[in-house]
């Protein structure tokens, strides 16, 4: 496969700054509903990711 020519990688750049600027109403929303929750939910986060991890490494143990 061949590298990304200069104009490829800076339309990628291009469209990765306008996807953050599109969602940070959003982000920000989030962070500062997070600021406000008193008790936070540890295990409903690393739960999900745990068992992401996990699966990746059943599929590379296959592999």
């Amino acid at each position: 496969m061949e590298a990304a020519s200069t104009w490829e990688v800076l339309l990628l750049g291009l469209v990765a700054i306008l996807v953050i600027l599109w969602f940070r109403p959003g982000i920000r929303g989030a962070f500062q509903h997070g600021e406000q929750v008193k008790e936070k939910d540890w295990k409903g986060f690393l739960i999900p990711i745990a068992l992401v991890a996990l699966f990746v490494i059943l599929l590379l143990a296959i592999a």
